[in-house]
């Protein structure tokens, strides 16, 4: 049964609307005035408000604030005597459902509230399908925020629009692409993932579009290029903010004409693709200071999915840590099962200016690090962190955060091979030795060498 709270000032009003809800066995609690409904809404929880505008003291305009400043998805219907456009607009610009000039039309008002009925019902079933299944294809999470991305994933998947994907570095934006490219008609074909920030302007050109032999020296046979290759499938874009002016304009072209000529080449080649690009930049802004195009802007940007940062939307780090602690207990051969509770509130303070990429990076040192078969603070990297910025003795003092930022990975892969180099030079190249002296067994030794492409003498 729904909860409605009916807010007017005017007995006879708040009375018929009571009259008019409770019959359609609605559950419904009056308030007198804007005062009394927002002290209503600190304390409990309703499907629905309905509000008066015009009110002594607290108006009808306040009490929709405060319940979206509580809770922004509870719907909001205003009523008022006093209609005129300005306050329509306001209404509708602070979050309100519907406006209702009085007198209003019964029928059509409690269709209105039927319709927001239904609708959270089916949104409830959902959420609770989602709750039991955390995860969807490689995306893991269980928030609200992931909730509402694993929603719309599932709806763009069965388009061909174009999808642009933003988020900071680390929140899984590629994980999103290949999962919309999964639940496509498009996923028995290649997925083709090109980094626009990873590869040189001049070799960039040649990998996307291709080129005929003798397009330049070197050139001695035909070549596809990846978008070719990608014919049929899905073509993403990563770090698109990082493509030159020049690039842009034929990627442009490529998008809106479906065609494209080879370096060297004759004919143009058509091309059926579904483009899907991400970016950690804001492109808005990049447009108005002119180091993006605006039209390719638009051509990419009809869907767009944003994926908040791990820090607004830590109910998800439990389910993360977890996933990376059975991950890396199994290939390290390791019997690590959990994080202590006090290790994963560590993680829950924590803010991951680096996201679920530099959790993995935590859970991954920490399983190499622990010897019991649960993961304690003391083996955390974080701990590892604070001891680094401490300037430890042995270790090399952190340098200064460059304007551009870092890569965290490969600054971790260095503190992490000083670690390993120096306990091979205490061991003298034993690799049992070594491998007691860092704490971890031998299997997870080789791993670490192998990742890390340490050679020692003998191998």
């Amino acid at each position: 049964m729904a909860r409605i709270l009916v807010v007017d000032d005017d007995p006879g009003m708040r009375e018929l609307l009571e009259i008019l809800l409770a019959k359609e066995g609605y559950e419904v609690t009056c308030a007198k005035g804007g005062t009394e409904a927002v002290a209503l809404v600190g304390k409990k929880a309703f499907d629905i408000v309905v509000t008066d505008i015009r009110m002594k003291h607290v108006d009808g305009l306040e009490v929709l604030r405060s319940v979206k400043k509580i809770n922004p998805a509870t719907p909001v219907v205003m009523i008022s005597a006093y209609a005129s456009a300005e306050t329509a607009v306001e209404a509708m610009h602070e979050g309100a459902y519907d406006y209702f000039p009085k007198p209003f039309d019964t029928d059509r008002f409690k269709e209105v509230i039927k319709d927001i009925v239904e609708a959270q019902k089916s949104k409830n079933e959902l959420l609770q399908k989602r709750s039991e299944k955390p995860s969807f294809g490689k995306i893991m999470g269980r928030s609200p925020a992931m909730l509402k991305i694993y929603d719309l994933v599932e709806q763009v998947s069965k388009t061909n629009t174009n999808v642009l994907i933003t988020g900071e570095s680390g929140t899984g934006k590629e994980l999103i692409a290949q999962a919309i490219h999964e639940n496509s008609e498009r996923k028995g074909k290649n997925f083709v993932t090109v980094n626009c920030g990873g590869i040189p302007e001049t070799l960039l050109e040649s990998e996307l579009f291709g080129y005929k032999k003798g397009a330049f020296t070197g050139a001695a046979i035909d070549k596809k290029g990846l978008l070719e290759v990608a014919s049929h499938g899905t073509f993403f874009l990563d770090e698109i903010g990082e493509l030159s002016m020049p690039m842009q304009v034929k990627i442009l072209r490529v998008i809106q004409e479906r065609t494209f000529k080879p370096l060297g080449g004759i004919n143009d080649i058509e091309v059926d693709v579904r483009f899907i690009a991400a970016t950690n930049k804001d492109l808005e802004r990049e447009v108005i200071e002119r180091r993006f195009r605006e039209d390719l802007f638009f051509r990419l940007n009809v869907i767009t999915i944003h994926i908040p940062p791990l820090r607004e939307r830590k109910e998800d780090i439990p389910l993360l840590a977890q996933h990376f602690v059975e991950k890396y207990s199994r290939l390290q051969g390791k019997d690590i099962r959990k994080l202590s509770s006090y290790a994963m509130e560590i993680l829950r303070e924590y803010q991951f200016p680096g996201n679920v990429r530099e959790l993995e990076n935590i859970v991954e040192r920490s399983v190499a690090l622990e010897r019991s078969n649960i993961i304690l603070p003391e083996s955390m990297t974080l701990s590892a962190f604070r001891k680094a910025q401490a300037q430890p003795e042995g270790l090399s003092p952190l340098g200064d955060l460059p304007p551009e930022g870092i890569d965290l990975d490969q600054e971790l892969a260095k503190i992490e091979t000083e670690y390993i180099l120096k306990a091979l030079d205490r061991a003298h190249g034993n690799r049992k030795k070594t491998a007691d002296l860092l704490g971890i067994n031998m299997r997870s030794l080789r791993y670490r060498l192998e990742k890390l492409n340490i050679n020692v003498e003998g191998d």
